[in-house]
């Protein structure tokens, strides 16, 4: 029975993998392609959110976190921030729709591809991922950051302390 079940819960892996990927592959390719600045960084968004859930068929939770909540969070409102101050709109090019560099970028692109499937084709089994890589448990980071690395840990602390004083002491200056 044990058997059946870890079958089944490995396909369905299989199945959020790659139905993440292609998501992810797809919203990347629309980000470079859109014109319109705002539907790019949603986009992009979609794609922060894919990759956040690769890290998980990794099962490196803290990874997926991080990820969903520094990039998808944080920095990706601040880009919406930046194109909306911008006031960047739907440009219109007048550039030809193919020149060379054009042309090169996309000859270097199927180049990576090439390299990619080059050193992916000895990739073989499914489930050695899960059992050789336990870089992302929030056990072991936790474990990691309070033996091992404490003393840069409270320094980096100490340091964003300092920081977040000395800003509120230059915002309380001016006014």
């Amino acid at each position: 029975m044990f058997l059946l079940c870890n079958k089944k819960i490995i396909v369905v892996e299989t199945i959020l993998f790659w139905a993440l990927a292609i998501l992810s592959i797809a919203s990347g390719l629309a980000v470079i392609t859109n014109r319109n600045p705002m539907y790019s960084v949603l986009l992009l968004v979609i794609n922060f959110f894919c990759i956040g859930g690769l890290y998980l068929t990794l099962n490196a939770e803290f990874l997926a976190v991080v990820q969903i909540i520094v990039y998808a969070g944080a920095i990706m409102v601040l880009f919406l921030f930046v194109v909306m101050l911008l006031n960047l709109g739907n440009e219109q090019s007048l550039e030809p729709i193919f020149d060379t560099k054009k042309g090169l970028a996309f000859l270097l692109g199927l180049a990576f591809l090439a390299e990619l499937l080059v050193a992916m084709k000895d990739f073989s089994a499914l489930g050695t991922a899960k059992e050789t890589f336990d870089f992302g448990k929030v056990e072991k980071i936790g474990s990691q950051l309070m033996t091992q690395y404490v003393y840069p840990f409270e320094m980096i602390s100490v340091i964003l302390l300092a920081a977040l004083i000395g800003a509120l002491m230059i915002a309380k200056k001016h006014n």
